[in-house]
């Protein structure tokens, strides 16, 4: 759909589809399909020598991360220049196509390349961005389900607030690949289309989101939740009822940036709010971009953010339940 945040915003407010593809390569033939980022979007970042050899993940990452120092005024400010940087990636699935790689070649030639393995690990694409940015100092990754980029944005918070940093870049890839959907479709996650409300799996996206906090700035974090643990489906609601619970203020948001996937997530999430707040008017992103997973939180965060540039006055709820299994929430508001 893009990479600027006016076009993906205005789309994404149309209710326009991302381009939907079948990803090649399943050796059993069966079709599973992603929304995923065009590659003439990544040519900037893959012609860096850096990132020559890297996969998809890590030049989302990259991609991303350089878009939100430029739009934070701090692409100058790299190589110590700027203060001190911290580097927070969260993630789901991780390098899956060269993961995917490798044991194949474990598999079929009892070896695996060492040009690949680098690739496989969670924290490649944060190690790339920090090494990019000529950032040497905290770098964190975390890995989970969709709930993992409202923890990435909460440690920010606290780095900040601890004084060790003076900015934090808060970002979150995915990329698609076949073993994915047929791991998501074992799990009868994963449909082929992103249609919310269904329940019948989310549509799976590729690409990547990125914030800067910053201890001043135009907008504010409000608050970020601790993650709720849930053990099943059926106990989602009550997570994420918990996670509101613990959100400062008792006035209603003026609008969700809604979670829905297409999963069990859209009812848990329509249960809770509605418990607690009555009814919100919501954007679904997710019924464009698809779920992107380890990105996903992030990008309802920028949407709150480009919600709040047209609405100062709002105040904007980013509700987020995992599909593995945790719920969290952030308020934000404009400062």
């Amino acid at each position: 759909m893009g990479a600027g945040l006016d076009q993906v915003w205005d789309a994404i407010l149309a209710g326009a589809p991302a381009p939907v593809r079948e990803l090649p390569g399943h050796p059993g033939g069966r079709p599973h399909f992603a929304a995923t980022v065009p590659p003439q979007l990544l040519d900037s970042v893959a012609r860096n020598p850096r990132l020559r050899r890297s996969s998809n993940i890590s030049l989302f990452a990259a991609a991303a991360s350089l878009a939100a120092l430029r739009e934070a005024g701090l692409d100058g400010a790299m190589g110590g220049k700027g203060g001190k940087i911290a580097v927070i990636f969260a993630v789901t699935d991780g390098g899956v196509i060269y993961t995917r790689k490798f044991y194949d070649q474990v598999v079929r030639e009892n070896a695996g390349s060492p040009l690949l393995f680098p690739e496989t690990v969670y924290n490649a694409p944060a190690s790339h961005v920090a090494a990019l940015l000529g950032i040497d100092g905290i770098s964190y990754t975390l890995v989970g389900d969709a709930s993992a980029g409202l923890s990435a944005l909460g440690l920010g918070v606290q780095l900040l607030e601890s004084g060790q940093v003076e900015h934090c870049l808060v970002a979150g890839a995915e990329e698609a690949d076949w073993v994915l959907g047929e791991a998501y479709r074992q799990w009868r996650l994963a449909g082929s289309k992103a249609q919310i409300g269904s329940n019948r799996g989310a549509l799976m996206a590729d690409g990547a989101a990125a914030v800067v906090l910053s201890s001043h700035g135009r907008y504010r974090v409000r608050a970020v939740t601790g993650g709720v643990p849930f053990f099943r489906q059926s106990e989602a609601a009550e997570s994420l009822r918990v996670s509101l619970k613990q959100l400062p203020g008792k006035t209603a948001p003026t609008l969700l940036i809604s979670s829905a996937n297409g999963t069990f997530v859209d009812r848990a999430e329509r249960e809770a709010v509605k418990s607690i707040y009555g009814e919100v008017p919501a954007i679904y992103p997710k019924a464009s971009l698809g779920d992107p997973f380890g990105a996903g939180a992030l990008m309802q965060v920028i949407c709150a953010l480009q919600s709040l540039r047209r609405e100062p006055a709002g105040k904007i709820l980013v509700p987020v339940i995992g599909l593995n299994h945790q719920a969290g929430a952030a308020l934000m508001t404009a400062e």
